[in-house]
């Protein structure tokens, strides 16, 4: 990968906090508390700073799955057991999620990624927050004196 990112990169989450400080010209801090004061004032930054908080804590899980396997195979003699294989595929699925949620980053991060400039990306941008509810979700206000309109239900419990 040309961008910085690598398999071999031994600190994904830091490389791509270093991409999203640079794009936002502010420290992650700052940009987490922008976002919490505003989160709809700047979407991209929304989705960006969400999706670090997710990469984030996948690094975490990996963290403490790499622990938990080392431990294991220190203890183990020259064969692995079952619940130390099962160790490796915690590992395994952890550096799974942990490179998924840096792609995502990345795609955030890239103005001209696939996706981003043509009808996917306007339909996209279609799913974000509604800031407000699309349709009225309150009754409608009735003149003083106005009986309420009686519904099908209320109709035919009357006539029992």
């Amino acid at each position: 990968m040309s961008d910085g990112t690598s398999e071999d990169s031994a600190d994904v989450v830091g490389v791509l906090t270093e991409r999203i400080e640079a794009r936002f010209d502010m420290g992650m801090d700052q940009l987490k508390a922008a976002v919490a004061a505003a989160p709809t004032a700047n979407p991209d930054a929304t989705d960006v700073v969400k999706w670090h908080g997710l990469l984030v804590e996948a690094q975490l899980v990996l963290e403490r799955a790499e622990d938990d396997l080392l431990a294991a195979l220190q203890t183990q003699p020259s064969e692995v057991d079952d619940p130390t294989m099962g160790l490796a595929h915690r590992v395994n699925a952890a550096v799974t999620a942990r490179d998924g949620r840096a792609l995502v980053v990345r795609w955030l991060l890239d103005p001209d990624a696939l996706g981003k400039k043509d009808l996917a990306a306007e339909r996209l941008a279609r799913l974000r927050p509604r800031t407000g509810p699309a349709v009225q979700t309150s009754v409608p206000n009735r003149p003083a004196g106005t009986a309420a309109p009686a519904t099908a239900w209320q109709s035919t419990r009357a006539a029992r």
